[in-house]
């Protein structure tokens, strides 16, 4: 094994994201850029678990750097940000926008930049002194033609199965060690299956069975095919991408029945319960076993057979939005999340790590350790599923796709809308 990913740690319990209504408003707020108000409304996802926990340290770090400022939570719950992402949509379009929204960095903000809604933050860069703090691989990933429109508060590994070692024991199977290869993985499910165990894969609906198709598509293509996908060098329509999407549609196959009625949360739940032998998730299940107590012992993580040595990464950042409200507030917020100190308290309660190349890896918990060692030894890729590789329209598309799929898996049209959606850019 590579890296950190061969110890043991957890797989979370449940988790349900709960809408977070805006509080802490001041009577004075104005909309549109308006500088009267110094409310700044910070726009996410997190909304509950190790997000919110995360969420709060860098709230209690604005705090302190932004005095003058009054932080107002502008949370919508919803998976990878599923429905934030449309409230968020319907508020640019009605040209509403709050003071910073969350996005995930990479081609995802591609369309927030086409459509003129984000302002180029490269100046922030220089006076904050982040085109030094963070690396060089993660600047040219933020990088729009010569331009730079969010600050990451973190990183994120894609590319990771969780697994329940008393149901892999029931297969005679070590879990110490993951399958070499996605063939050498069908065959361990084989033998769960075969053992009894009634959903050897636990998945769940949306950007959670886009993820297991990721990573077999990266374990198949190896990295610089599989980065080529979504850059227009591989052909998406070629035999070794169908190869692929067919070993897909066998993982597939030993997954639970309601996986297109439940949250990702529920499969993980699956796995803790001895329902399931694997899931693959985030890495942001380590931030949730950790404040739900799971202890280390529980579960085992791995990069996905076959992905070893590659860091499948995403990165949550914020933007500076094109006439948004209290510009100055907003600014002071993304140079918290830039800072030493924000990202510190952020990171040690997402479960993910720091984008800054300067954090000391002392102060994170054991998974942190060695993401952060990963992440410094691996190939980096992009993710699809969450924004790195693909525009939301591109993703949009893939998730249908993905949907139609599951109820009837037929791999050539699956295939053929994957080529649709990356040629779509």
């Amino acid at each position: 094994m590579r890296g950190g990913l061969s110890k043991t740690f957890a797989v979370m319990g449940a988790v349900g994201l709960l809408a977070a209504s805006a509080c802490g408003n001041s009577d004075d707020s104005s909309g549109g850029g308006g500088t009267a108000s110094k409310d700044v409304t910070v726009f996410t996802w997190w909304a509950d678990g190790g997000e919110k926990a995360g969420l709060d340290g860098l709230v209690s770090t604005f705090g302190t750097e932004c005095k003058d400022y009054k932080f107002v939570n502008s949370a919508v719950a919803g998976g990878a940000g599923s429905n934030a992402k449309q409230v968020l949509a319907n508020d640019l379009a009605a040209k509403k926008p709050p003071s910073t929204f969350q996005a995930h960095a990479g081609a995802e903000l591609g369309d927030y930049i086409k459509n003129g809604q984000v302002d180029d933050v490269s100046d922030l860069y220089k006076e904050f002194g982040l085109d030094k703090a963070f690396p060089q691989s993660l600047l040219d990933n933020l990088t729009v033609d010569g331009k730079i429109y969010s600050v990451p508060a973190n990183v994120h590994r894609a590319n990771v199965v969780w697994a329940n070692p008393t149901v892999l024991k029931k297969a005679n199977l070590d879990a110490t060690k993951a399958p070499a290869t996605v063939d050498a993985w069908i065959a361990d499910l084989e033998k769960l299956k075969a053992a009894g165990v009634k959903a050897p894969l636990a998945t769940s609906k949306g950007f959670a069975q886009e993820m297991v198709m990721e990573v077999v598509l990266l374990a198949e293509l190896g990295p610089d095919k599989f980065t080529g996908l979504w850059k227009g060098d591989t052909d998406p329509n070629g035999a070794d991408v169908t190869a692929a999407l067919t070993k897909y549609q066998k993982l597939l196959s030993f997954s639970n029945v309601d996986r297109d009625a439940i949250d990702w949360s529920d499969a993980l739940g699956y796995v803790n319960k001895g329902q399931a032998g694997y899931t693959v998730m985030g890495d942001w299940v380590a931030a949730q076993q950790l404040s739900d107590k799971v202890p280390d012992s529980a579960y085992t993580y791995w990069p996905a057979p076959g992905t070893a040595g590659n860091f499948q990464f995403l990165a949550d950042s914020f933007t500076l939005p094109t006439g948004g409200q209290d510009p100055e507030g907003a600014k002071c917020w993304l140079k918290v999340v830039g800072s030493a100190e924000g990202q510190k308290a952020f990171n040690t309660k997402k479960g993910s790590i720091p984008a800054r190349s300067d954090a000391v890896a002392a102060d994170y918990p054991k998974y942190q350790q060695s993401a952060m060692a990963d992440w410094k030894s691996n190939k980096i890729v992009p993710s699809c599923a969450h924004g790195a590789a693909c525009s939301l329209g591109q993703n949009d598309s893939i998730l249908s796709a993905i949907s139609q799929f599951s109820g009837k898996p037929d791999v050539a049209t699956l295939q053929k809308a994957l080529a649709a959606a990356i040629k779509s850019s």
